[in-house]
């Protein structure tokens, strides 16, 4: 994994980022097509602001509870273990809350759309919320140019298709040739990623022509360069944006969860597919955010899933965005 030197992950950059707000008017915002008229600002989330020339906004795609985190975290640890560092943190012991934020990125040329979410199939359960988000950011989903999949989980693939057809009709899609050829290949029948195998089957194949594949270190569009950052899938990537001198880093899944993954990145993680890897990977990138101090954005971090790591005892703490982004 040399690759995720920080010399590596901050090759690009300018300097320390700090945005100018980007404040948008939900009343001023286009409308959805009428299959998803206007949300009302309560029941949907977005956090919009400016990072250079580039406008950001993150999409809150809803937020998941879940039963016995220590099934999920730190599943190498004893379960008193992973109860006292929640306890310590003021978290329940015996639940915790997941979200799932799509980032959009507007580069004044390109709408480029990182995640997709759950999708139709999440909406029973509250979740499925992007486009909602997109129309009250002002964005309908035929004005999305590029699908940037981080890695090919259902709760990022699951909004790629709607009733059979492409949720964003005019975009061109992009992810990591390892990744994909992981999960299209037929050998995931009979393991336990065999149904991820069949919903990347059912939401990516069908766009299979319009599909671009990269590797580690390759630019998306001017101002973001993606870096493998393998471990929690084979093909894991995380992005840097950098524009006007400022910058910003998509971590995707790198870490699950702002404590339980922060401050114990060793532990391992049942959704990490090679937990040795990503526990390497988390230390590489969130070693390079802390030193660098710069902001990243995370698929799973507490909405609007923004903020820095600051190094601390035997991980980092999840400093979340405050005002930063409306100071000049």
């Amino acid at each position: 994994m040399t690759t995720l030197s920080r010399r590596t992950l901050f090759a690009t950059a300018g300097a320390t980022a700090m945005a100018v707000p980007f404040l948008m008017n939900p009343a001023g915002a286009a409308t959805s097509d009428p299959a998803h008229p206007a949300p009302s600002p309560k029941d949907v989330h977005i956090y919009p602001f400016k990072l250079g020339d580039f406008k950001i906004t993150v999409i809150s795609d809803g937020i998941r509870a879940s039963d016995k985190p220590e099934e999920t975290f730190g599943t190498n640890q004893k379960p008193e273990a992973v109860a006292d560092l929640l306890k310590a943190n003021f978290l329940p012991t015996n639940r915790y809350v997941n979200g799932f934020s799509p980032v959009l990125i507007d580069t004044g040329t390109d709408v480029v759309l990182f995640d997709t979410g759950m999708g139709e199939g999440g909406r029973a359960n509250g979740m499925g919320k992007l486009l909602d988000g997109l129309a009250l950011a002002g964005y309908t989903p035929d004005r999305v140019t590029l699908v940037v999949l981080t890695h090919l989980h259902g709760d990022h693939i699951g909004g790629l298709m709607e009733a059979g057809k492409p949720t964003f009709p005019t975009a061109r899609y992009l992810t990591g040739q390892i990744e994909y050829d992981f999960w299209t290949d037929p050998a995931r029948v009979g393991t336990p990623a065999e149904g991820n195998h069949k919903q990347v089957l059912t939401k990516v194949v069908p766009l299979k022509n319009k599909f671009a594949f990269i590797g580690n270190g390759a630019e998306v569009v001017p101002g973001i360069v993606a870096m493998l950052a393998a471990g929690h899938t084979p093909g894991h990537m995380v992005f840097h944006v950098a524009s006007g001198g400022k910058k910003v880093v998509l971590t995707a899944d790198t870490a699950n969860h702002y404590v339980l993954s922060l401050q114990r990145p060793d532990w391992e993680v049942r959704f990490d597919m090679d937990k040795a890897m990503a526990a390497e990977t988390r230390r590489k990138i969130f070693d390079a955010i802390a030193l660098e101090r710069v902001p990243f954005i995370g698929y799973h971090m507490p909405f609007p899933s923004i903020g820095y790591a600051e190094k601390s005892g035997e991980g980092y703490r999840f400093v979340p965005v405050t005002y930063q982004f409306e100071a000049e």
